[in-house]
């Protein structure tokens, strides 16, 4: 391989998993706590960086070694627990996309005045596209990578026209004024949760970047993924708190949207539109790539025709939102269970790297295995919590 190309599909790995986690939910997540907490949210970032971090090394590298998906390799570790974890990657991933297509559709109404439902479709289609493409691997990469600059690009605009109170900042990230521990399980299960942490491992995998010789390239891309998503919530966290420091008040149906607004005045709000629909369509293709390569190594037939299914995946995603509206209820629920998989998933992980006929003779890392076991620990009681929290709430 050469070694352009190889740099090329790293990054790109790392921009298709990081712009996966920047979605609607990412930008809406990000300004609503920085209006509760102010910048004592910054030790809620930096805390979920952290976890992010050790999640995504662990994953990233046992996939790697044992050059294998991660459906196969929970199977290997115990029959049918593959089948269980794709069930629960696919449904999350779908549920997910119908809130992405959504985004997208909100994003192209703020630039062009068309309803959100004629932008959903606009944006499906353009999703779409983008695997039809004889080389979409590549296509994907270089669309994601693009679409991750201009989202951050306009961030930072929006961030210097807002001037943030930086120093007060730097001081309450790590010395807070109220610690939320549920702020910091939403912020660690938007970034890693889910398909998530999966999607520039698994893209790695197919363009053949695997083994113990790539292990430090892979390792490389997989805290390089964090820190583009990390770089765009900080930012966007700087943004929100110049606006609270002000004394304004964030429009709660709509707070990433009136961050930008009252920021940079009707120029900032087209700029939401951009961010909002490049956020979301860059999701879209992230969710739908990574979601079907949890089935298609059950059969011949579904890696034969992977591709197709992605483009259904999206287009199922389109229809559903544009026939039904956003099921609220079925996201609130996913995202609940979502919030179990990435424990679950972890835990194999974690499992898997000690069992020679999955990674050979490979050696993990102690200090990343007791990382991982803390992550998989704090992470499964939080999120049972949360789960216990929200579903009398949900059928009330």
């Amino acid at each position: 391989m050469k070694k352009e190309s190889k740099a090329s599909i790293l990054l790109g790995a790392a921009f298709l998993m990081a712009t996966s986690a920047i979605g609607p939910g990412f930008l809406t997540q990000t300004t609503h706590f920085t209006s509760i907490l102010a910048a004592s949210f910054g030790f809620v970032i930096l805390t979920s960086i952290i976890i992010d971090i050790g999640a995504q090394m662990n994953v990233w590298r046992i996939i790697a070694v044992s050059e294998k998906r991660a459906q196969d390799i929970a199977n290997d570790v115990l029959p049918g627990l593959g089948f269980f974890l794709a069930v629960l990657i696919v449904m999350g991933g779908l549920a997910f996309n119908i809130g992405n297509v959504a985004g997208a559709g909100l994003g192209l109404n703020v630039l062009f005045g068309v309803s959100a439902k004629t932008g959903a479709i606009l944006s499906g289609i353009i999703a779409i596209l983008v695997f039809v493409v004889r080389e979409a691997g590549k296509a994907m990469d270089r669309f994601t990578q693009v679409a991750g600059f201009v989202m951050i690009g306009l961030t930072v605009y929006v961030m210097f026209t807002a001037q943030p109170p930086v120093g007060e900042a730097v001081v309450k990230t790590f010395v807070p004024d109220t610690i939320d521990v549920l702020a910091i399980v939403t912020l660690v299960g938007g970034t890693v949760g889910g398909y998530i942490t999966f999607a520039g491992a698994h893209r790695l995998l197919d363009a053949g970047i695997k083994g113990q010789e790539n292990l430090r390239e892979v390792t490389r891309s997989s805290v390089s993924a964090i820190g583009i998503a990390s770089i765009m919530r900080i930012f966007l966290f700087l943004a929100a708190l110049g606006i609270v420091a002000q004394g304004l008040t964030l429009d709660p149906d709509n707070p990433p949207a009136s961050v930008f607004q009252l920021a940079a005045g009707n120029i900032g709000y087209k700029m939401f539109g951009v961010v909002m629909w490049a956020a979301a369509i860059t999701s879209v293709v992230g969710a739908a790539y990574t979601s079907v390569s949890f089935i298609r190594t059950f059969s011949p037939a579904l890696e034969k025709y992977h591709k197709w299914i992605i483009i259904g995946f999206i287009a199922v995603s389109t229809l559903v939102f544009a026939v039904v509206g956003q099921p609220v209820k079925i996201l609130i629920l996913v995202g609940s269970l979502n919030g179990l998989i990435l424990p679950i998933s972890l835990g194999v992980m974690l499992i898997a790297a000690y069992k020679p006929k999955i990674v050979g003779d490979y050696k993990h890392p102690m200090w990343m295995t007791i990382f991982g076991v803390l992550i998989v620990v704090i992470m499964a009681i939080m999120s049972v919590y949360s789960l216990y929290t929200g579903l009398p709430k949900l059928f009330a």
